[in-house]
């Protein structure tokens, strides 16, 4: 059994590879928010604004341009992501203005969006229909890997010849990830929806939108995207200021910050890859007792911050929460929207992305009010805790409307 769960195919690793390095451009910040406020004469909130602007522009494009996929190939669609996320790294580290800087994070997270929800449903439609997990896990599976070297590597970069060099090295990741799709994905992979030559023609791209639109507004799917924005924006808005959380609360030296990500990396890992074991089979019990384990985790890093063994494990540990939990959320986006099948892991990836858009801005906020940089922590909790009642709302609702659809069916009037 637990080999016939790594039978995926060995495209979903080389799609991986590309999601590797934008989850290094997405997370790496979070090394590198001090440095580039000193380089740029702007505050550490203004500088965290970077990440919000890189969330922001995902939001917006993830779910645009997963609809103009439905006029591409996969394969042709993917290059173009990839090669103009290249492109904006490049001009990021060149530039020495800060709003041109902000613009080239708006510009790459529109790649990087656009890359993702094609790649989640090219994924999703590469294994069969009760895999839809496994394959996720897969894919995030370069994301985790981002927060293992990508982001440590990052932040050891800014260390060392200034944060520009992370930018570069994100460019020189991304080379070889596009000429490895360019060779492994066959150029004649039609896009989500399309039909076989052979069969009837095709809708208009525009009313498959139309249709799939349609299918994404069902409560289960909705409830889940929600979900999946506060839990998401929990993690983004403790890990963007976990660098000046580690040095200026824990009070451990730069020299450790690298080593923090790279065990928030490591937690990260082990969260995905139990999500892609339980989800498919579990996903209740995992989303449940998961989301209750998040919360409390980020009330005890709040009053640990201070105790620098505490900070070490609470970032393990908050690291595997919380990508099994958003990793399992994902794929139940999937499995809720399966007659959505072009537009949903857009709308997967938007939701995830509002969260990250969401949490550094209340946490700039909370820092900006004086509340101090161990304030983003209760931020988290509190997110988290808005998730849960969120859940719970949702199954006390959908209870009481099967109930009532119950005793419709079961009237003589039925």
């Amino acid at each position: 059994m637990w080999l016939r769960s790594l039978a995926v195919p060995f495209v979903l690793y080389l799609l991986a590879l590309a999601v590797f390095a934008q989850g290094t451009s997405e997370f790496m910040l979070s090394g590198l928010v001090s440095d580039i406020a000193a380089d740029m004469a702007v505050s550490v909130p203004a500088a965290g604004a970077l990440t919000s602007a890189f969330a922001i522009g995902m939001i917006v494009g993830a779910p645009l341009l997963a609809a103009l996929g439905l006029r591409r190939q996969r394969r042709r669609a993917l290059l173009g992501f990839l090669a103009a996320f290249l492109l904006a790294h490049v001009v990021g580290a060149l530039t020495t203005s800060f709003g041109v800087l902000l613009a080239t994070r708006v510009a790459g997270a529109l790649a990087n969006a656009g890359f993702l929800a094609v790649a989640l449903t090219t994924a999703t439609a590469l294994v069969p229909p009760d895999a839809k997990g496994r394959a996720t896990s897969v894919l995030l599976g370069g994301t985790t890997l981002a927060c293992v070297a990508g982001v440590p590597g990052g932040a050891l970069l800014g260390q060392l010849w200034g944060w520009r060099a992370a930018f570069w090295a994100v460019a020189l990741i991304t080379l070889p990830a596009l000429v490895a799709v360019a060779r492994a994905l066959p150029a004649d992979t039609p896009a989500a929806g399309a039909v076989p030559a052979k069969g009837p023609a095709p809708a208009p791209a525009h009313l498959r939108a139309r249709t799939e639109l349609r299918a994404l507004r069902t409560p289960r799917l909705l409830v889940t995207l929600l979900l999946g924005a506060l839990v998401n924006g929990a993690t983004f808005c403790v890990f963007t200021y976990l660098e000046p959380l580690a040095t200026h609360v824990t009070g451990i030296g730069d020299a450790w910050v690298p080593v923090l990500l790279a065990l928030f990396g490591l937690g990260s890992s082990v969260g995905v890859a139990l999500g892609g074991r339980l989800a498919d089979s579990r996903p209740v019990p995992l989303l449940v007792g998961g989301t209750v384990a998040l919360l409390a985790g980020w009330v005890v890093f709040a009053l640990m911050a201070g105790n620098p063994v505490a900070v070490v494990v609470c970032v393990f540990v908050q690291g595997a929460l919380s990508f099994a939990v958003g990793s399992t959320l994902i794929s139940q986006a999937m499995y809720a929207a399966a007659r959505a099948p072009t537009l949903a892991g857009g709308f997967a990836t938007a939701a995830l992305n509002l969260g990250a858009a969401l949490g550094p801005w209340a946490g700039g906020r909370a820092i900006t009010g004086g509340l101090g940089y161990r304030s983003p922590l209760w931020v988290g909790a509190l997110l988290v805790t808005l998730a849960l009642v969120t859940a719970g709302t949702a199954w006390v609702a959908g209870g009481r409307r099967g109930r009532a659809e119950g005793r419709k069916e079961a009237s003589p009037a039925a």
